[in-house]
């Protein structure tokens, strides 16, 4: 009888291992050669953003006293970048040379560029000024079931979440696709989401492209919480259950 009893849990401990393809393939409502106009949004600058702007001018001379002093730096140095560059306030503002003041947090990079511009020539300082402006600390926290969960850095305006999780290794099979959770902060608002990563239903959302300071947590199915304790695993349960009928079968 413990025998029989025994051979019917370790089914059903095999059973609830097993999962669907439904339940693990990406995407599975897109059509073969479907499409989909790209809607392309510039992220906003955030509180504790590190912003790196540079002032280009005919007379290059004229903007000399807008732009950090990189002397000791001839190559790139992203990490002298960081230390030097401007960082964002808690009251959304950074301090800049000559102009003093100004409140970027809540802009795009384009919107300040557009308004640095504007405000050099109003003030008389450069009329022809051309300007760059990157956040250069932009980065994204991906935890739970991925291969290399972590907190990653990119350079690029726009990275799509389906890159992130590139960065983070990809979800192991025990992640569950349909409950991915995206947490963002914006503007002093803290946003939950729940993402379904078998269907493509988001893409149109604003939650396709992440955004810097993003974290996204992978949870595991009910299979790995299962085999997460003192067993480990479900071979460890079934060679228990295999001893555990042996020696009753000695017994007798």
């Amino acid at each position: 009888m413990l025998k029989k009893v025994l051979s019917s849990f370790a089914i059903l401990v095999l059973l609830a291992s097993c999962a669907s393809k439904k339940d693990i393939l990406y995407y599975q409502d897109i059509k073969d050669s479907s499409q989909n106009a790209i809607k392309y949004v510039s992220n906003e600058i955030q509180i504790n953003d590190i912003l790196y702007i540079k002032i280009d001018a005919l007379v290059s001379d004229s903007a000399k006293p807008f732009n950090m002093d990189m002397s000791a730096n001839s190559a790139f140095n992203l990490d002298a970048f960081k230390v030097q560059g401007y960082l964002v306030s808690q009251e959304g503002t950074i301090v800049f040379p000559i102009l003093g003041t100004l409140k970027v947090a809540g802009k795009s990079t384009k919107e300040l560029q557009d308004s640095l511009v504007t405000i050099l020539k109003d003030k008389g300082y450069i009329n022809d000024a051309n300007v760059n402006v990157r956040v250069i600390n932009s980065k994204v926290t991906i935890l739970g079931e991925v291969n290399k969960p972590g907190t990653y850095s990119f350079d690029e305006q726009n990275i799509s979440l389906n890159q992130a999780i590139g960065y983070a290794g990809d979800l192991t099979i025990n992640g569950i696709r349909k409950d991915v959770l995206l947490i963002r902060e914006n503007n002093g608002t803290r946003t939950y989401v729940k993402l379904d990563l078998t269907s493509s239903d988001w893409f149109a959302s604003p939650y396709y492209y992440v955004k810097q300071n993003d974290v996204i947590i992978v949870n595991p199915n009910g299979a790995k919480v299962m085999t997460s304790g003192y067993l480990g695993n479900v071979g460890s349960i079934i060679g228990i259950l295999s001893l555990a009928a042996t020696i009753f079968l000695l017994s007798k």
